[in-house]
């Protein structure tokens, strides 16, 4: 029941539009019942019927050419003059057409341009204003829409963030060696308790705001990579390259450290040889960031509730950053990679 609710909702505007279409498709015929057959010869009554049926099908194009083109590649982008121009000369040819068909139908009465003019201008800028008018609300519910359903997502997101993106496992881990470190009286202690302290202010306080600087963000992963590597030690072989030539773009907050919290999930434990290979740089306004690991497919050990899903992930992209970013995944061997381009905001 469902699913037969998400197709209706899926080609109800298609639905709507030929019925729409329709009904202007039919107005002819049901003018052409008023007509008084010892008036109006029957002939007369075919040309003017396949006259309209003509006229109603460049009404239609001129309708979608309005919505899916000139409305939003010279309307929006505030072209007003291309944009009257463009329709003139769109009027100009229909005014031919008209013709074209008038002569080509055959009819008694010479072709009249005014005639012409005045039948078909009004119909024109009804149709043009009609496009303008159903292509800015559809648009405007169409971002409300997607507005609603960003909140939505971004909150399911965060909750996900707070229950697993720094496990449990990993602090526990992370306060033993810390443990550790007093006791050996080791120079780490301090610089660790640094970077456990500002990686926890930044995820409690930093990523309340809609976008952060990338630089923080930047240092958050440094943060959190520098203490999976005291958790892991010369266990894990880890290679490193943030190369952050422009740090003031902004960017989602939290949006990076699923890929490599999941690169650390899957890339240890009994990966032999563990590999982890992480880089990213910022040039020219895109970020480019792969993250590189080791996998074994038949791992059953991994805690199935730590961690963002990929759907999630990749959910989340669609929405934040819809048609300005690409997305890849790679698995060759025992090799899992993953690489996303994003176009950033300054």
């Amino acid at each position: 029941m469902q699913l037969q609710l998400n197709s209706l909702k899926k080609y109800q505007a298609i639905i709507i539009h030929l019925l729409v279409w329709g009904f202007i498709f039919a107005l002819p015929y049901i003018f052409s019942l008023q007509w008084d057959g010892d008036r109006v010869p029957t002939e007369f009554a075919r040309k003017i019927l396949v006259l309209n049926i003509v006229m109603n099908i460049i009404w239609v194009a001129t309708f979608y050419l309005n919505m899916l083109f000139f409305i939003p590649r010279l309307l929006y982008r505030r072209n007003i003059l291309i944009y009257l121009a463009v329709n003139l000369g769109l009027l100009i040819g229909i005014l031919l057409i008209n013709r074209l068909v008038y002569d080509a139908l055959g009819f008694d009465f010479p072709y009249s341009l005014n005639t012409a003019l005045w039948h078909n201008a009004l119909p024109f800028l009804f149709f043009v204003l009609i496009a303008i008018a159903y292509k800015t609300v559809s648009d405007r519910l169409k971002i409300d829409r997607k507005s609603k359903e960003r909140e939505s997502e971004n909150l399911k997101t965060e909750l996900a963030f707070l229950r697993s993106q720094i496990s449990p496992h990993f602090l526990f881990n992370v306060l033993n060696n810390m443990v550790a470190l007093v006791r050996m009286k080791s120079d780490k202690l301090e610089p660790t308790i640094l970077k456990l302290s500002s990686l926890m202010q930044y995820m409690l306080y930093e990523t309340d705001d809609e976008k952060v600087l990338l630089k923080s963000e930047v240092d958050y992963l440094r943060s959190y990579i520098d203490l999976q590597q005291l958790r892991f030690g010369d266990r894990l072989r880890l290679n490193v390259d943030l190369n952050l030539k422009e740090d003031w773009h902004a960017i989602e907050p939290m949006l990076l450290i699923p890929f490599v919290e999941n690169a650390f999930k899957h890339g240890t434990g009994m990966v032999e040889a563990p590999t982890i290979t992480i880089s990213l740089q910022a040039i020219n306004g895109m970020l480019i960031f792969s993250v590189r690991n080791k996998y074994i497919d038949n791992d059953q050990a991994k805690d199935k509730v730590s961690g963002i899903g990929l759907a999630n992930i990749k959910r989340r992209l669609e929405l934040l950053y819809a048609g300005n970013h690409d997305f890849d995944i790679e698995k060759s061997d025992e090799w899992y990679s993953i690489t996303l381009k994003l176009k950033l905001v300054s």
